[in-house]
């Protein structure tokens, strides 16, 4: 068998997983003893980032390098003032930004290649490490991390299981598990879930993906162009249809399938990274949806736009309608989850979307509540909600995927 050492993105093809595997051996040996190998962890998180970057991809491992020195310096700088001196407001916005900064340059360089920023600040999973490190920001600013080890706030940041597209994970959690063993019984459990999210992964992004994404998402979507190129109405609206709702399943079992990867991995390395969907289109409505899309990166978001803007709102008496306030959170947050896909206007208008989906659902529930003895509630009640709620998502995703934008310039 011919092993292609080239390709070796995250969870990209089944030669990455016996490579994976193999090297997982002694990790898992050592754990069922009760023994945590942290030197050889790192040197095998080391060799899996460096097969990540190796090729014409070093550029990227030296991005990263550059990245992390940067951000270390600037985490143990805020951390070091945070200790010895006032808790200036102003300089933890100075620390916050300085430590998107890359992130918002490399958004800029790939909507405007004209802008001819340094490449060089791209690299794979710029995005999920900037979380991280804004995390910790601020809640050292908080009081709520007093102290950060190098060698395991690195080991947090470098994890290379989740570094691409997460889950993301806390810092604080992660300190907590990553030098312990844990018990055999608890191991045991933990083998058997890893296992069972390895093959589900398998189902997901290899099988259902693959048949969603590769093999029945082109053929509708040339249909559909040719539908659109000849004015075909009726016969366009079909296709448009047909495409909406492959690509909401290829892009959940896509995602999905690579999420279940990296907990797995995380899992035979005694590492319990959250997981990141739940069941999202048996939400019945849209707030549950992101309780269960993408959680960790929903949650983050939650926790450290949407929460913060509204104690800074609440503080400065911004608003005297706590509704208004909670409106003016969610257009916020939705707006920065739109930046952060990209500067393409389908992201922004993603974002905006669902802002304004959430907005009217809260006034639906509101009206609900208040009018909950003369409204109806069962099973044909809950099934329409969730009906309704899946076709809100769908045509979200299908305004995220930019293919309107194809439609129109093939039309014009």
């Amino acid at each position: 068998m011919h092993f292609n050492l080239i390709n070796m993105q995250p969870y990209g093809n089944p030669h990455y997983f016996v490579f994976l595997m193999i090297g997982l051996i002694p990790i898992i040996l050592g754990l069922y003893y009760g023994h945590r190998f942290k030197l050889y962890e790192i040197a095998f998180s080391l060799v899996f980032l460096f097969l990540i970057f190796d090729g014409d991809k070093w550029q990227q491992g030296v991005s990263l390098l550059i990245y992390l020195l940067l951000e270390l310096l600037l985490t143990y700088c805020y951390l070091y003032y945070r200790k010895n001196w006032a808790n200036k407001t102003w300089v933890f916005y100075l620390a916050v930004f300085l430590a998107i900064v890359p992130l918002i340059l490399v958004k800029v360089q790939t909507a405007f290649p004209q802008a001819k920023i340094p490449g060089v600040l791209a690299f794979l999973g710029i995005s999920y490490i900037t979380f991280k490190t804004v995390q910790v920001i601020m809640e050292v600013r908080d009081g709520a991390i007093k102290e950060i080890d190098l060698v395991t706030y690195l080991r947090f940041l470098l994890f290379f299981p989740t570094i691409s597209s997460g889950p993301i994970d806390r810092y604080r959690r992660f300190a907590k598990e990553c030098d312990a063993a844990p018990k055999r019984a608890a191991y045991l459990t933990d083998l058997g879930l890893a296992t069972r999210y390895l093959f589900q992964g398998f189902l997901y992004k290899f099988i259902l993906g693959w048949f969603f994404g590769t093999y029945w998402l082109p053929k509708i979507e040339r249909a559909a162009l040719i539908a659109g190129t000849a004015n075909g109405g009726l016969k366009l609206s079909w296709w448009l249809l047909a495409y909406m709702y492959c690509y909401s399943m290829y892009l959940f079992f896509d995602f999905a399938g690579y999420s279940l990867f990296a907990v797995a991995i995380s899992y035979f390395m005694g590492i319990h990274t959250p997981m990141n969907f739940n069941k999202p289109f048996i939400s019945q409505n849209i707030k549950e949806f992101w309780n269960r899309w993408h959680m960790t990166l929903s949650f983050w978001f939650r926790d450290y736009i949407y929460m913060r803007f509204t104690f800074f709102a609440m503080k400065k008496k911004l608003f005297k309608n706590p509704v208004r306030l909670s409106q003016a959170a969610y257009l916020l947050l939705f707006l920065v989850m739109g930046f952060w896909h990209g500067l393409s206007w389908y992201y922004i208008v993603y974002g905006l979307f669902h802002a304004c989906a959430i907005i009217i659902n809260d006034c639906w529930l509101r009206f609900k509540k208040k009018h909950k003895d003369k409204l109806p509630a069962n099973k044909y009640t809950k099934w329409l909600a969730i009906f309704v709620t899946f076709n809100v998502v769908c045509f979200s995703f299908l305004i995220f995927s930019g293919f309107l934008s194809q439609l129109w310039f093939g039309w014009k």
